[in-house]
């Protein structure tokens, strides 16, 4: 009789040691720069945030990528971390645009995407208007077809229930 337990122990074990080599890796990057809009068009003002400085900590940014130049990073006042703000360039093209700070007392580089768009994101689009699918479509547009497709469906409704009646009593249908 085969034993499987060793096996399944050593993959087991396996598993784990990725899953904490891993673990560091994920949570070294948790600590980014905030995008505050994320997505943004030419013209527009971001303001940056990272708790990654520590508290009452400042840094320095780079927003070079996007043509907007360096910024400042101040602690923020409002809760922990530092903010900073720029203003997108009016001719920087569509893309995603990767954006840095170095914080000042530990010198740690953290970093941000910012997305450029040619349209403002706004808020969810709602459909309006019936479906263009062609024939059928019981609550089209318009009211008056509708009410008079309801009534056909009751008269041939009523004659047939008249009809199977009838036919029950013998009436000679």
């Amino acid at each position: 009789m085969r034993r499987t337990a060793p096996p399944l122990t050593g993959t087991a074990l396996v598993v784990v040691a990725v899953a904490l080599a891993a673990a560091p890796a994920y949570s070294a990057s948790a600590g980014g720069l905030e995008m505050s809009p994320a997505s943004v068009v030419p013209g527009g003002q971001v303001t940056v945030r990272t708790a990654a400085c520590g508290d009452g900590g400042s840094a320095t940014g780079d927003a070079g990528a996007v043509g907007a130049g360096s910024l400042g990073l101040a602690p923020d006042a409002h809760g922990p971390g530092a903010t900073g703000r720029f203003r997108v360039p009016p001719s920087a093209q569509p893309g995603t645009y990767e954006i840095t700070a170095t914080c000042a007392g530990s010198g740690r580089r953290i970093t941000g995407d910012l997305v450029v768009t040619l349209t403002p994101v706004r808020g969810q689009v709602h459909p309006r208007g019936s479906v263009k699918t062609g024939v059928g479509g019981a609550l089209g547009p318009d009211p008056v077809q509708t009410a008079a497709g309801v009534a056909a469906l009751a008269v041939a409704a009523a004659g047939g229930t008249w009809l199977l009646h009838r036919r029950a009593r013998g009436d000679g249908i």
